[in-house]
């Protein structure tokens, strides 16, 4: 994946097939080149009967682009891909293609999750390649210095569960009198919180807190007023330097981050990018819960001329072993065919990692991901619901005054 799928969440590719038989061609749209090296590098080879015209839109102009042709059904893509943030938006809309009989097809190798993500109302609308399951990334070095071990198995008996992942925090502090720090931002636990869940944001058309996501907020103000974290946001500058050993406190004082929560690409393109003098120094493990965090689904068009080619794609770039194959191994993407996983799997060795095997780590981890937690109005909701934490974490309102004002602000702008 490429650095601006973490920055933006978000990759979304367009193939357009404006009525075409198989030998006319597919006109490819696309915001990121990841699409794009998979259907020149490696689709058009295996299709020489079928022309592509590939091109880039800007990601900020993408969504407003998709959004009128696919109402109008006029200039309307045949193929095109969302990105983890809105996929439910167009899942649920009632403009996509069924794809049911291509995952019944292939359901068997497949992991459960990004279909579950693809499915509404019992049928398939969204397929995707990849998965993108999280883990808790921690220095090796500074668990050593305060947990007495670096070994995986037993750091992660730290981090069972977000009360174990409490008490741990309270044990670092003490330990470095105050200079090591559980996670630099509060932030980073967010998908954690939202993956715990039991139940979506909106249960028979009404808005529902699950108890998680309170949680999520207690947790939340125990670690800021605790100083467990940096009390800086993800993706600042404070973020990235604790990646180094850069971090400090508002006095100019060293501070430590013993962890991070990223996800697959994290590793790759977060990690490994902006702390290369750490290398070797960094395992992971999954940490108190299972979470996700990105990733790409691809639908069709419910009004393409074409359905047959229009599946036939989407079948070949989410399930083809052959294919995924080539992919992982080239690219270290995490793909959702299990038969792929399980034949490369213990083929990994991470240096960045001292050793440690990835991609085996993150196959175990991605089993345990529900993707029926999410929804179309996902995006909004959270937004939402983060203004009102950061306001209660801060001493600015309390925690019933947040709870209520978000749940008046779901109401005026979702109508529910």
């Amino acid at each position: 994946m490429k650095k601006a799928l973490f920055i933006l969440g978000a990759v979304l590719i367009l193939f357009s097939v404006s009525g075409c038989t198989k030998n006319d061609g597919l006109v490819v749209w696309s915001f990121t080149d990841e699409v794009g090296d998979m259907v020149n590098n490696y689709y058009i080879p295996a299709h020489k009967d079928v022309k592509i015209n590939y091109s880039i839109t800007p990601s900020d102009q993408f969504e407003n682009k998709l959004d009128p042709v696919l109402q109008s059904g006029k200039g309307a893509p045949d193929i095109f891909a969302l990105e983890s943030a809105f996929v439910r938006k167009y899942v649920e809309s009632g403009q996509l293609l069924d794809i049911t009989d291509v995952y019944e097809k292939n359901k068997n190798k497949l992991l459960a999750y990004p279909a579950e993500v693809g499915t509404y109302n019992g049928r398939v609308y969204g397929m995707s390649w990849q998965a993108c399951p999280g883990a808790m990334f921690y220095r090796r070095s500074l668990a050593k210095q305060y947990l007495g071990t670096d070994d995986p198995a037993v750091v992660q008996t730290y981090f069972t569960d977000l009360d174990k992942f409490l008490e741990t925090a309270q044990l670092l502090k003490t330990r470095s009198n105050g200079k090591c720090l559980v996670v630099s931002s509060r932030g980073d636990l967010y998908n954690v919180f939202l993956g715990s869940r039991s139940s979506p944001w909106v249960v028979n058309g009404r808005i529902n807190i699950d108890p998680n996501m309170e949680k999520y907020l207690d947790i939340g103000k125990v670690i800021h007023d605790n100083r467990y974290d940096a009390r800086i946001g993800q993706w600042s500058e404070g973020w990235f330097a604790g990646m180094k050993d850069e971090l400090k406190d508002e006095n100019g004082n060293p501070l430590e981050a013993f962890s991070y929560f990223l996800p697959t690409w994290g590793l790759h393109y977060v990690l490994k990018t902006n702390a290369p003098s750490t290398s070797g120094d960094w395992a992971m493990i999954p940490g108190p819960a299972a979470y996700r965090w990105g990733g790409t689904w691809i639908g069709a068009y419910k009004g393409t001329k074409n359905p047959e080619l229009a599946k036939q794609m989407i079948e070949w770039l989410t399930t083809d072993d052959g294919f995924l194959t080539a992919w992982a191994t080239d690219k270290g993407d995490m793909v959702s065919n299990l038969n792929v996983v399980n034949r490369i799997k213990d083929t990994f060795s991470e240096a960045f990692l001292g050793g440690q095997n990835h991609y085996a780590a993150f196959a175990e981890m991605a089993k345990s991901v529900d993707g029926r937690l999410t929804q179309g109005t996902d995006q909004a909701i959270e937004g939402l619901f983060q203004e009102e934490a950061t306001a209660f974490v801060n001493g600015e309102k309390t925690k019933a005054q947040a709870l209520a004002d978000f749940r008046a602000q779901v109401q005026t702008t979702l109508g529910f």
